[in-house]
């Protein structure tokens, strides 16, 4: 069977380049698509690939082989709806099944065609995207969804929101959950406190968020939680680049009064970001809705006590590895905050548990699954 996956998160960045090496800053769709392409190639070598990119492929990605094809399609605008489209009306190459691990299908797209959808959080909170990217989701994913043989997703409860929101069939639906990052344990450089301190001006006792500045992270009602506290040694580090809407979030210190307390830091390279995981008090995702929610496992891989939103798929996530808060509540946050901060036996129980949740993921997991199901579904139609 010849596969032909559409790689286009894994090469294109929404959040930029990294200056040291040039490859894709890569989060959400973007690494769950290269995630996916790299352990495919690792796990598959009964199949062939067509691996079809707006630009040549990464230095990261798989190397060429008998099994293993780039193709490179001049780019184009909307490259997914219009470049591959003309790709598969042409009839240029024929694969016997087609992915496009996005939302989107081209318009033109071989008859047993499959998509992901990570999360449904445009359905859930409209306000919180730019009309343009709002537009595109709700009416793109609309039509993929319909069109698609079958849909991939990372939760049960984004599982349940596509079949709401689209009339998908529950058997078209597959959840195979993510993985963890495996580069953070290779490129983890093991600093201390003290090079944290001096490398990124962060002091000894500290909260952590990572996570994208967008409106869905709930970060301003996490810094409105934090002011509660009245700890003056403590600090609230906030790991991320900008996403859209984030003006609120950078003006919430001030506004809260806690402005020499917070540190927001969009420069942390995966070599320092375990650094901050081990060293933190506790790891915090106080999101309204996430898709799954990695950094929730990140934080348990390196010891880090987690709290987490007690909302959509981040309980899945967390399992009972996790201190669950309701995220429309700044004051319920602020006292599972102090909790954690306090109780230092709290503190060793969920690390423990975090290290045994943790072993349930990766992400060679998620590729097998995926491929069964594939297969699968081929079968049935």
């Amino acid at each position: 069977m010849t596969i032909g996956i559409n790689g286009y998160e894994a090469v294109v960045s929404r959040f930029g380049y990294d200056p040291k090496t040039g490859l894709p800053i890569r989060v959400g769709s973007g690494e769950y698509c290269f995630e996916l392409l790299l352990n495919l190639n690792k796990i598959d070598k009964k199949n062939n690939y067509i691996i079809y990119l707006p630009q040549s492929p990464t230095a990261d990605l798989p190397r060429e082989s008998v099994n293993w094809h780039y193709k490179v399609i001049k780019p184009r605008k909307i490259w997914t709806l219009v470049g591959l489209s003309l790709e598969f009306l042409l009839r240029r190459s024929k694969p016997d099944a087609f992915l496009s691990p996005t939302h989107y299908l081209p318009i033109f797209a071989p008859s047993r065609s499959f998509i992901s959808i990570l999360d449904t959080s445009y359905v859930h909170f409209p306000e919180l995207f730019r009309f343009n990217d709002l537009n595109q989701l709700t009416k793109w994913t609309k039509y993929s969804a319909k069109k698609a043989k079958g849909v991939f997703t990372i939760s049960q409860a984004s599982k349940d929101d596509i079949i709401k929101t689209y009339g998908v069939s529950g058997q078209r639906v597959v959840v195979t959950y993510p993985g963890i990052r495996q580069g953070l344990m290779i490129k983890d450089k093991g600093l201390s406190m003290d090079e944290i301190r001096k490398k990124h001006g962060v002091n000894d006792k500290y909260v952590l968020f990572v996570g994208t500045l967008q409106p869905r992270k709930n970060i301003a009602r996490l810094i409105e939680a934090f002011s509660k506290l009245n700890k003056s040694d403590l600090n609230l580090v906030i790991v991320g680049k900008k996403g859209w809407k984030f003006e609120e979030i950078l003006a919430a210190p001030e506004k809260f009064g806690v402005g020499n307390k917070v540190k927001f830091l969009d420069s942390v390279t995966d070599e320092d970001l375990p650094a901050f995981y081990k060293n933190a008090i506790c790891f915090v995702l106080p999101s309204l809705y996430e898709g799954f929610g990695l950094p929730v496992l990140e934080a348990m891989q390196y010891g880090c006590p987690v709290i987490a939103s007690n909302v959509s798929s981040l309980p899945e996530a967390g399992g009972n590895a996790a201190l669950y808060v309701d995220p429309l509540d700044a004051g319920d946050i602020a006292k599972k905050l102090e909790l954690m901060i306090n109780d230092n036996d709290l503190r060793q129980k969920f690390i423990k548990r975090g290290y045994v949740q943790v072993k349930k993921f990766s992400w060679e997991k998620t590729a097998r699954e995926t491929l069964i199901a594939l297969e699968g579904l081929m079968i049935k139609d």
